[in-house]
């Protein structure tokens, strides 16, 4: 919204709004009469008015006579502020008569021996924007560029290059005379700029330039790099055939000592050629860059230009070469940099490479191992044991390697590592046949270390589900009566507190200590006590332990277990007596953790469904009829290949889209992009990439990709503050650019007056920060203005901005008017991204938020699946459950929903719907949508924000 008759603003001054504005009689007598720090002050004020909108025409003259001559240094500096924003010529466009004299002051500071004041002088006349007062000046610059001090010839260079752009009939020959001092100049920021006016008014002289010292470039300096790469850029994607000429020019760069030339440099060589040596090049020198930098945001950028570079498919197979170097990125400490490598290694590994990375990630486990435990440790190792899953699972043969190594996990403390084994371990089992024998010896091996109840039940049922054969059976159940300790377990413990509590006490005698009694004689005190000698409580064996902490769902686990080990040993054992010893031994098992869960020695009592499920076990094993037989033993492991059949299928669409988005299709009856003509969105890759990042820098990243056109997306983002009826009119456009909100508030005078002191008043509520407050302005009759206003946002709530205008009219004597704004409301939905998570991290996340939602259905939609897509629409967020789990005709519905902010919050939702009856097909849905989430402002905005959209509109529906 910003217009054309706008100002040009160079700098910002901070003036304070507690004092008065000075009047222009009192400004007057300080300048003329003041001393040096009266003057200085008033030259202040003077610009403030200035910057109000006050011409202040009378008192030019004064400046000129009493503060041009002084050789004050700061008044000098402020003297430049006013030069700038004064106005400089009549209504008619006339250039004033007193603006010569200020002329011949500037040729004199032009030629000061002191080179601060000429380069400051210089710096200024790059804002002159009248020619008239240019031309007297033009000697004086052009004699700048041979002065003694770099300081003075690099802003003389500016100089010349800002005048040349603007008008360059006063220095026709500004680019040859650039040149001659392009070749003799040795100052490396001289060089820099004159070499950068060259490329933007002559690229001929500063390729010819560039030509005579490209032998020479790795010993400029980094600034002047820079500025090369800009051109080898800019001319090679002007005019393709260039190419061949300077690509040796890029390649000599890549060696540069300074990171940030050797970055650009890799990227312009990307874009210049797509040879494989081009790209292993600029592939070698990303990485380089990432080893070597030390700061993580720079990592992370970096590697997302590789990571970009991999989904070209002409490229796929240069860095699959570089693999190896890829993963020594492993060494950096930040999680997020080890979890974007290890995603990119994995979808680089092939046959020919797998074995060296399962080497490496080798070496990373047992690193993990011998480091203390730290906070991200935990969570490295867990993407460690993911990577080597899916490297076992495309690459079968790696897997005997890889089994042996993460079972040593399995007595990890850390459960998030441990589970993701026993996961990869439950898979491999099944689709691996040949490696069952080393998976089950490995496991009983490691089955007492075990030290976490659920990878404890975990481990058991792949026991009770894989052990096919006697040795294993037997060996199985001896770990278990190890475990369990001495049976029957209530006996055992009656008979262990028992023995601590009838220990015999012991009497301990302290030693004498001397005192002095209130008469001053000495006296020895002894003290006789008694302490129980406690023994030593043995420690429980795992099994136990955890019974007795009251976790008897893993005692009906356990029962599972035993009864199929059982039905399973009678198959294949012949001998009646040993079949029955082992029902026995089982059937014991089972009837002692049902007295324990019933006696009330452990911390909690058994659950009446562990109790149901023990005793179903009991009464199969009594039975023994053939459909449980079956039921036990072959249906609970066709589910479990059902569901990693579902698994492999979803992946294999997974990988399937994934190489779809790859294919690049150009039509010979494509459209021709312009730029000026689409919205951003629709730029293609031809886009020159300079001009793209600059864009990017200066505007933001868009979050959702905009198929609208510029003008309508920007206007659907222009809310209205006041009435059309109010004196003031204000309208204000919301740029939202993830942690800054950019207010661009119009504000129009619909009076007949001139609005003095007219100032934007903003508060907020919420985890909102105003930055700074905006200045008042002085808005003449019928006049507008625009004002921007920054706001810093610091988490994932819903926010509201509200205020007023207020204003003095000029000659009135009442109070301040105030018009009153309409509240801006910040939507929590732009700081709220679809994310992804596994089943695993959602139950724990949902176990560990305490904050919590509730939200009601109240909807007009019909459909179950029609207001899960309605919602997802609504709230950005993402549905983990599957679509084959949602799919068919059902009346309920239920689904997890996952989002994260751009702050790092996460936000999990369940929905369960229904339909209230099916003889009403027209009822609406009904039921609950629960948030939980990490903060209470984000679990309350996202339940509002749910709230408002529930309903469908007509005109959507």
């Amino acid at each position: 919204m910003t217009t054309a008759s706008e100002q040009p603003c160079y700098t910002l001054i901070n003036v304070s709004m507690d004092s008065e504005p000075p009047n222009e009689m009192q400004l007057k007598n300080d300048i003329e009469n003041g001393d040096t720090n009266a003057r200085r002050e008033a030259l202040k004020k003077l610009i403030y008015l200035i910057l109000n909108g006050e011409k202040m025409p009378t008192l030019l003259i004064s400046v000129i006579r009493y503060l041009l001559p002084l050789k004050d240094h700061a008044i000098k500096k402020l003297l430049l502020v006013f030069w700038e924003i004064v106005p400089k010529t009549h209504p008619d466009g006339k250039l004033l008569s007193e603006m010569i004299l200020v002329c011949d002051n500037y040729r004199r500071d032009l030629q000061h021996p002191n080179e601060f004041i000429r380069g400051s002088t210089l710096r200024f006349l790059c804002k002159l924007k009248q020619a008239e007062l240019l031309e007297p000046l033009m000697p004086s610059i052009r004699a700048c560029l041979e002065h003694r001090h770099s300081y003075v010839r690099r802003n003389a260079v500016l100089a010349i290059f800002t005048i040349y752009k603007n008008f360059d009939f006063l220095i026709p020959d500004a680019p040859e005379l650039i040149h001659n001092f392009l070749e003799q100049e040795g100052d490396a920021s001289c060089k820099r700029n004159a070499f950068m006016m060259l490329i933007h008014v002559d690229q001929e002289r500063a390729l010819e330039y560039l030509e005579t010292c490209i032998d020479q470039i790795n010993t400029f300096n980094d600034i002047l790099q820079l500025v090369i790469v800009e051109l080898v850029y800019k001319v090679c994607h002007a005019n393709p055939s260039e190419r061949g000429r300077f690509i040796r020019c890029i390649y000599n760069l890549l060696q540069s000592s300074s990171a940030a030339v050797r970055y650009e440099a890799a990227g312009t060589l990307i874009t210049l050629s797509s040879a494989p040596t081009a790209i292993k090049a600029a592939a070698s020198c990303y990485i380089d860059l990432i080893i070597k930098e030390s700061d993580n945001n720079v990592k992370l950028i970096v590697l997302d230009r590789l990571i970009a570079l991999r989904e070209d498919p002409r490229h796929e197979k240069v860095l699959q070469d570089l693999l190896m170097d890829i993963l020594r990125v492993l060494s950096a400490p930040d999680l997020e940099v080890r979890r974007k490598t290890l995603d990119l290694a994995l979808d680089l590994v092939t046959s020919r490479n797998v074995g060296e990375m399962v080497l490496v990630l080798k070496k990373e486990v047992s690193k993990t191992e011998s480091v203390t435990e730290h906070e991200d440790t935990g969570k490295y190792r867990q993407l460690l044991v993911r990577t080597l899953h899916s490297c076992s699972v495309k690459f079968p043969d790696v897997a005997a390697q890889v089994i042996p190594l993460l079972m040593e996990f399995l007595s990890d403390t850390n459960e998030l590592a441990a589970a993701d084994v026993l996961v990869f371990v439950r898979e491999a089992i099944q689709r691996f046949e040949q490696l069952k024998p080393l998976v089950i010896t490995k496991l009983l091996e490691v089955f007492p270390t075990i030290k976490t109840m659920e990878i404890h039940r975990a481990a058991l049922w792949i026991l009770g589900e894989y052990c096919t054969s006697v040795e294993d059976i037997q060996s199985l159940m001896n770990e278990i009566r190890n475990s369990l300790g001495e049976i029957p377990i209530v006996d055992d413990e009656m008979k262990k507190a028992a023995g601590e509590d009838t220990e015999e006490e012991s009497v301990v005698v302290t030693a004498g200590q001397r005192l002095v009694t209130e008469m001053g004689t000495y006296a020895t005190q002894s003290a006789l006590s008694s302490a129980p000698v406690k023994k030593v409580e043995e420690t429980r064996p795992p099994l136990r332990g955890f019974l007795m902490d009251g976790n008897f769902f893993l005692g009906s686990c356990l029962s599972t277990v035993l009864t199929k080990l059982a039905l399973r040993y009678i198959d294949i054992r012949d001998d009646v007596k040993k079949q029955n010893t082992f029902l026995a031994e089982a059937m014991l098992i089972m009837s002692t953790i049902l007295h324990l869960g019933k006696s009330g020695l452990a911390k909690k009592n058994i659950t009446n469904d562990d109790v149901d499920r023990i005793a179903l076990c009991l009464k199969v094993l009594a039975e023994r009829h053939p459909v449980m037989s079956e039921i036990f033993g072959e249906k609970c492991r066709g589910s479990l290949h059902a569901m990693l059949l579902a698994k492999q299928e979803e992946s294999k669409e997974t990988e399937k889209d994934g190489f779809e988005k790859k294919v690049v299709k150009v039509q010979a009856d494509d459209p021709i992009n312009f730029m000026q003509l689409l919205a951003k969105a629709d730029s293609g890759s031809s886009e020159d990439q300079l001009t793209l990042s600059l864009t990017l820098a200066t505007m933001g990243t868009p979050a959702k990709k905009d198929t609208t056109s510029v003008t309508s997306s920007k206007l659907s983002k222009v809310t209205q503050l006041t009435g059309f009826s109010d004196p003031v009119y204000a309208e204000a456009y919301i740029n939202i650019n993830q942690y800054d909100i950019v207010l661009d508030v119009l504000i129009v005078n619909q009076t007949s007056d001139v609005l003095q002191n007219c100032s934007l008043e903003l508060a907020t509520l919420g985890d909102l920060k105003l930055v700074e407050k905006p200045q008042p302005m002085t808005l003449a009759a019928h006049d507008f203005c625009n004002i921007k206003a920054n706001i810093k946002v610091a988490s994932t709530e819903n926010g509201i901005i509200f205020g007023n205008i207020v204003y003095d009219v000029s000659g009135a004597m009442s109070d301040r008017n105030v018009v009153v704004l309409n509240d801006i409301h910040i939507d929590i939905m732009d700081y709220i991204v679809p994310a992804v998570c596994t089943d695993a991290e959602f139950r724990t996340m949902w176990a560990e938020f305490e904050w919590e939602n509730k939200v009601t259905v109240n909807t007009n939609i019909t459909d179950l699946r029609e207001y899960l897509r309605h919602l997802l629409k609504c709230t950005n967020m993402r549905c983990l459950t599957p679509e084959k789990a949602i799919s068919g005709e059902c009346g309920f519905l239920a689904a997890n929903l996952y989002a994260r902010s751009i702050f790092g919050e996460d936000a999990l939702a369940n929905v369960s719907i229904e339909l209230p009856s099916e003889s009403n097909p027209d009822a609406p849905v009904c039921g609950h949508v629960r948030i939980r989430a990490k903060s209470q402002g984000m679990a309350l905005s996202l339940g509002d924000k749910i709230n408002l959209s529930q309903k469908k509109d007509d005109a959507s529906a």
